[in-house]
């Protein structure tokens, strides 16, 4: 079975003190025991964040290079911030493909490094606006996925965690309703089980990405190939995440 996963991506958001305060709140709320809790904060905070919350949170960072050093102003490898603490890195999220015109091939080989050098992702996949409205949502999806990820080896695959953020849902206020984002999930899990097996696709976790927060978490949950969310916003607060968390 996939593992339920809720991860808190806090973007470029949050002074050190709020951070440290956050933390202390996820801490000290209750918090079921399968479920794997995650936070993604900005760099600058893993070691300090990581050093606090021990093994009881997953500290991950929000982007990495895929080299291993060298001339490349202002990156960080793999190997850097894994000895800070980072277990986990995102790979893909829409507004590094938007905003940082990361391609295809650029998140390949962040994936191939990842796996190289034994670090857990999280692979973000999604369509925007236009491609919603064109019905060619499934087809675009299923490209990222294949052009980036469906490569791996079926073991490889089976370490990898995917979320599925649709675009036009992140930031607006727009949700997709609870049978968009089965839909997708549905068929997310569909093509890993052509590519690789049953066996594979049901132990992949496949997250939800697009506006979730404590109001439509439990009906977003509930849903059969929907094992967690990638949280926003709502992961910035204690109260709210720790709502998200119990969501199962």
């Amino acid at each position: 079975m996939a593992q339920k996963i809720v991860a808190g991506n806090w973007k470029m958001n949050l002074q050190f003190d709020e951070a440290l305060s956050l933390v202390e709140g996820i801490l000290e709320g209750n918090r079921p025991s399968d479920v794997d809790v995650m936070a993604f904060p900005t760099a600058l905070y893993v070691h300090a964040l990581s050093e606090k919350v021990k093994d009881e949170i997953s500290v991950g960072v929000q982007n990495f290079s895929p080299k291993e050093s060298g001339a490349y102003t202002g990156e960080m490898s793999i190997s850097q911030v894994k000895s800070l603490g980072a277990s986990i890195g995102l790979i893909g999220h829409s507004e590094r493909r938007a905003i940082f015109s990361e391609t295809n091939e650029d998140l390949k080989e962040k994936v191939d490094a990842s796996i190289a050098k034994g670090f857990r992702f999280i692979f973000c996949c999604g369509e925007p606006l236009e491609i919603r409205e064109a019905g060619t949502e499934f087809s675009y999806v299923k490209n990222q996925l294949e052009a980036s990820l469906f490569h791996l080896s079926a073991n490889e695959m089976m370490n990898g965690i995917i979320a599925y953020e649709p675009v036009w849902a992140i930031g607006t206020g727009k949700t997709a309703t609870s049978s968009q984002a089965e839909e997708m999930h549905a068929e997310i899990r569909s093509w890993i089980t052509e590519k690789y097996s049953s066996e594979v696709a049901q132990s992949v976790s496949i997250l939800y990405g697009g506006s979730c927060n404590n109001k439509n978490a439990q009906e977003l949950f509930a849903c059969p190939n929907v094992d967690g969310g990638l949280i926003g916003g709502a992961a910035l607060k204690p109260a709210s995440f720790l709502e998200i968390i119990n969501a199962f």
